[in-house]
């Protein structure tokens, strides 16, 4: 039984989209480790010199990760405010109140984000995906097709020509990413975090507002009764994204030369707009495998699992070891590491990030900063008595 109004225990927690949230922070670890790395010539965030390895590698990577893990993570973040707007529903509160709980949410993002940024990583994403939760509340009571005919204009939008697209990029780590000095990073960051913060969040309101509609039907905890939409979801979705992302991924291979200019400005649009369905679609594939399990649930899909239940945790400790390894005035690892052992300490970090969610699982602990956004998400007496359920469930 779930405390009214208060955030899911983890006993209560469906096991698909947790698995989903596992699985896309290794897509996030492999799509923000190689854009540190240093060359003298780059396209789509990888130095275009390397070994053949390194351009199987990078295609891959371009083809199946890029621009489809951010999406996802998207889908995710809108089904999850569904989920907290249902049980508030449920509990009886007014949308005002609600819209003030989801407010005290994005805010914490926002703060935490800009610390995130100016310490760790300025790539950061929260405090983007806080300004979309503050101005998408708006959004909480649309009727679905509201929530459609706006997803599909903006997912339009950011399919048109243009030379913003990192997809196609030429350009290498930004200064902001690589600072010489620990002093010396906050003067780029205070330039770069806001414009990412600011303007970020579009990209992301696609996805965002399916995943509010999905929400809305709980299709992600109960997979039964929409196997035919999740099917369809997955394949389609999928089939979308690869064949969306081939032709930037196939230069990046080194299997194509480097169109022009124009040209890049269409194809890289095409490169992000199509990672929207991959999002789509990787979210429909995980649950699916998750409902094909059932009860047969081994160690390694509970340990992903708790990554999910940790995302935001998890998140900041890949931040850590970007920060160790990349900065200059730490490990300096940039210049040494290629497109092959970056993707292989991407796939080291988030290992790391299961072994440490698992063991937070095993303590009943749901971590901390899952634990600091709740204590100022909800009320404290909510909080509470959420703890006294939880520790009820497991006695």
């Amino acid at each position: 039984m779930t405390t009214q109004g208060g955030p899911t225990g983890l006993s209560e927690r469906a096991l698909g989209p947790d698995l989903a949230r596992g699985f896309m922070l290794l897509f996030i670890a492999l799509a923000n480790s190689h854009y540190f790395i240093a060359g003298h010539e780059y396209f789509g965030g990888f130095p275009t010199a390397g070994s053949p390895v390194d351009h199987v590698l990078g295609l891959l990577i371009s083809t199946l990760v890029d621009g489809r893990a951010f999406p996802m993570f998207g889908v995710l973040f809108g089904y999850g405010v569904a989920q907290i707007v249902r049980r508030q529903r449920e509990s009886g509160k007014e949308w005002w109140p609600i819209r003030k709980l989801l407010w005290r949410r994005s805010l914490v993002l926002v703060v935490l984000g800009f610390l995130h940024a100016m310490l760790l990583y300025v790539g950061d994403i929260l405090a983007a995906y806080g300004v979309l939760l503050f101005l998408g509340v708006w959004a909480l009571r649309w009727k679905d097709r509201w929530l459609f005919v706006v997803a599909a204009a903006v997912l339009v939008l950011t399919a048109l020509p243009s030379d913003d697209s990192l997809a196609g990029s030429a350009d290498g780590p930004d200064p902001s990413m690589l600072p010489a000095t620990f002093l010396g990073q906050f003067p780029d960051r205070l330039v770069v975090q806001p414009f990412i913060a600011g303007l970020g969040w579009i990209g992301f309101v696609t996805p965002f507002l399916i995943g509010l509609w999905a929400g809305r039907r709980r299709i992600l905890e109960r997979p039964a009764e929409h196997l035919t939409l999740l099917r369809t979801t997955a394949l389609l979705g999928l089939t979308i994204a690869i064949l969306g992302a081939l032709p930037i991924s196939l230069i990046v291979g080194g299997v194509l030369t480097r169109p022009s200019d124009h040209a890049v400005t269409i194809l890289g649009p095409l490169h992000d707009a199509t990672g929207v369905f991959g999002g789509f679609g990787y979210a429909a594939l995980i649950v699916l495998i998750a409902h094909r399990m059932g009860d047969r649930q081994g160690r390694v899909t509970v340990a992903i699992a708790a990554v999910g239940q940790r995302s935001l945790t998890c998140y900041l400790a890949q931040s850590v070891v970007w920060a160790a390894v990349f900065t200059p005035y730490l490990l300096d690892l940039s210049d040494t590491l290629t497109t092959t052992t970056t993707a292989l300490l991407a796939v080291a970090t988030w290992l790391a990030t299961v072994l440490l969610a698992d063991r937070m699982r095993r303590a009943s602990y749901r971590g901390p900063f899952e634990l600091l956004i709740r204590r100022i998400t909800y009320q404290p007496k909510t909080i509470s008595d959420t703890r006294s359920r939880n520790s009820g469930s497991r006695a």
